[in-house]
């Protein structure tokens, strides 16, 4: 009976184990010659399984300015880590992991600029929990190259570096508003601000990948199937801006912030032909390499709304000029105005200048015959009509991220002419440099831009280039010189507002604002609390430049004009800019002597040639010792006076002794030698930094301190 039960519970054992075994069996032979399990793609689930791959970094796009100067690069930083598992590489000489936290930290705490007891902590935690690895927050991100070769001169074991991308700027807080910044985000560099965010999808590169099929040790098989998708550079971007007036304008703005501490300053120079922007800056600024605690994120040459003062009075006198009404030798009583529920004053505390001429009230900003002009004259409706046609109700189309737009309050007579001179509408700085193109421009108005071009970063092919576009005629060409000639005066009249902005070598039309402060519902007092500012266009005749600047608020001692610091941005940048454009200068011809044309004497000998020059001009100065003549500066050909420095330069060429010398000269002689320049102040050279005497060297760094001569 027992032996019967055995023999059953054997069959039984027996059917179950070969039930299952065909279960089992038959799963297998469906799993191997089914194409989906449950929905699983076997056949890809088995190669997911033993594909390994990895990305390829790319660059993202280089911005340059118009000249091909670097503004922003990939630089190539380092994140450090230290391997801190004992059983890593453990019979390795050295050991692959810390094997000594105390005197690893000590040695990098100066580096990293970290306490060595932070170091250490890091390194013990991650050995006492088992970790792999460590890391030590944001000071072993962003290491340079320098500092990975000092720590790896150490042969710290355990310390291990990952490369990483990381946005640059190398020249710092340069044109910072306007080129922005990129940030790096999981292994990714992305635009945030500026050019850098308005051109994303240019600069934007686009990582490669490379997948590969490997055995369960990780070992590439002998068909790895290797699929490869190669990475794409971002594009490069060249902007309209020129290294060196921008150099010109971001100097003028530091000295003027160390010296009157400003709220703001904002400032731009264009090409009123084109309409490229050439300069901008803010203050304050910001370096993008560290954007810890800055105080101003935005351009405010296109994102801030003022009111504009004085300036916008350009614009009343050119519509009434246009529309025939104007006659600038009519009188009108300046002081006060009355409007209905409101009185107009001038600025000289309304006691005004008695009866004078309307063009006379330009050159002294009369806010009464801004008001006339804009009530009686020409009439609100009219001038309604022009500031729509200078382009002020809408924004610019500037390719700059986060431009706003201006408001005009123009219902009540008393809004219709305090419009007129600046006062309670709103406009943006560049929709008001882009409104003066018309009269820089002869009617013409010119939209902004600050993209010249986009290349491939890999065969240099131009890919897209921005042309000048013309998006207004408000204005006949003899109307745009009628108003220049006027805006001449404001600089060149003894009564002129304008009078502290003359350029030394350059005529000058221009027109200043001094504009009260709205805040909470009232206008601010106190005599420095206002905006200056200033629109200047030079040469006259022809502007090549035009620029403005705004200064809010500055620190004035008791003797000191609001105008100033703004006038010394003005003639600095100005006159330097001019000069490095190799503009002839307009104003040598002003002088009593009569203009005479430079001979050619570069086939002479330097003896002769100094002889002849000096039968006729009265300061000829030789450069160098060589006995033959390299060069004339002036070129020969040029217009020149008699007390104009002329320079022979020989075939051995030395730094000449530049005390004396004007902008204008110092200008020719470097851009005749290929030299780097930067320059302080104006007037005549009082100091150098290459020595007299030594050797020119092509590309070289030359510095002078300009100051106006001593007066007696």
């Amino acid at each position: 009976m027992k032996s019967r039960n055995n023999n059953r519970s054997s069959a039984l054992l027996i059917l179950i184990f070969g039930i299952m075994f065909f279960i089992i069996a038959g799963r297998f032979i469906y799993i191997e010659t089914a194409e989906t399990v449950e929905g699983v793609d076997l056949q890809k689930w088995a190669e997911d399984i033993r594909t390994s791959s990895y990305e390829i970094d790319a660059d993202r796009g280089k911005i340059f300015d118009k000249n091909g100067m670097v503004l922003a690069y990939d630089r190539p930083t380092y994140r450090i880590y230290a391997i801190v598992d004992e059983a890593y590489a453990a019979n390795m000489n050295p050991p692959g992991h810390v094997t000594e936290p105390e005197e690893t930290a000590a040695k990098l705490a100066p580096l990293l600029d970290m306490e060595a007891s932070e170091i250490q902590k890091t390194i013990e935690e991650g050995q006492e929990n088992d970790r792999f690895q460590v890391e030590f927050g944001a000071e072993g991100r962003s290491i340079s190259q320098e500092t990975k070769e000092e720590i790896e001169e150490l042969e710290l074991n355990g310390i291990e570096f990952k490369q990483e991308s990381k946005r640059y700027y190398p020249n710092g807080q340069f044109a910072s508003h306007v080129i922005g910044f990129a940030r790096s985000q999981d292994g990714n560099i992305n635009g945030v601000t500026g050019i850098e965010k308005q051109m994303e999808e240019h600069l934007q590169e686009e990582k490669g990948k490379i997948s590969y099929e490997r055995d369960k040790y990780g070992t590439k098989l002998l068909d790895p199937n290797e699929v490869m998708t190669e990475p794409e550079d971002g594009k490069d971007v060249y902007l309209t801006l020129d290294q060196k007036i921008q150099t010109f304008l971001e100097d003028a703005l530091t000295q003027v912030q160390e010296e009157y501490n400003p709220k703001k300053v904002m400032a731009a120079v264009m090409d009123p032909d084109t309409g490229e922007i050439l300069a901008m800056s803010n203050r304050p600024s910001y370096n993008p390499n560290n954007i810890n605690d800055v105080e101003n994120w935005y351009n405010d040459m296109v994102s801030h709304t003022f009111e504009p003062g004085s300036t916008m009075k350009m614009f009343t006198w050119a519509a009434a000029i246009e529309e025939g009404v104007y006659n600038g030798s009519d009188m009108f009583k300046s002081g006060t105005y009355k409007v209905p529920g409101h009185t107009i004053g001038d600025h000289n505390n309304a006691k005004g200048w008695g009866k004078i001429s309307y063009d006379e009230g330009f050159q002294r900003s009369s806010n009464v015959a801004s008001s006339k002009l804009a009530l009686e004259v020409l009439g609100p409706t009219k001038l309604r009509k022009y500031l729509t046609a200078f382009n002020f109700d809408e924004k610019t189309g500037i390719d700059l991220p986060n431009e706003k737009n201006g408001r005009f309050v123009f219902d009540k007579p008393s809004e219709q002419a305090t419009t007129s001179f600046g006062q309670g509408s709103t406009v943006t700085a560049i929709q008001l440099m882009t409104a003066a193109t018309s009269i820089a421009n002869d009617g013409k108005i010119m939209r902004p831009y600050m993209l010249s071009k986009i290349t491939s970063s890999e065969t240099g092919e131009v890919l897209k280039e921005n042309k000048p576009e013309e998006i207004g005629n408000p204005i006949s060409e003899s109307t745009a010189k009628k108003v220049r000639d006027l805006m001449g005066t404001v600089v060149t009249s003894e009564q002129g507002t304008g009078q502290s902005f003359k350029l030394d070598d350059y005529t000058l039309a221009g027109k200043t604002g001094t504009a009260q402060i709205s805040q909470n519902g009232k206008y601010l007092t106190g005599r420095d609390n206002y905006v200056f500012s200033f629109v200047g266009m030079a040469p006259k005749e022809d502007p090549e430049l035009l620029m403005y600047v705004a200064v809010q608020q500055p620190e004035l001692e008791a003797t000191e004009l609001g105008s100033e610091p703004v006038s010394y941005i003005i003639r600095t940048v100005m006159e330097n800019s001019l000069h490095y454009m190799d503009i002839q200068p307009d104003k040598e011809t002003d002088e009593s002597l009569s203009p005479l044309t430079l001979p050619d004497l570069t086939d002479k000998s330097t003896s002769e040639a100094e002889k002849e020059l000096k039968q006729t001009f009265d300061n000829v100065e030789v450069i160098g010792d060589g006995e033959e003549v390299s060069a004339i500066l002036p070129a020969p050909g040029t217009k020149v006076v008699e007390n104009q420095r002329i320079m022979i330069v020989t075939d051995q060429p030395t730094m000449p002794d530049l005390t004396g010398y004007s902008a204008r000269d110092v200008h020719r002689l470097v851009k005749h030698f290929n030299l780097n320049i930067e320059s302080t102040g104006n007037g005549f050279v009082e100091k150098q930094s290459i020595p007299a005497g030594s050797n020119i060297k092509e590309g070289g760094y030359l510095v002078v301190e300009l100051a106006p001569p001593q007066s007696e």
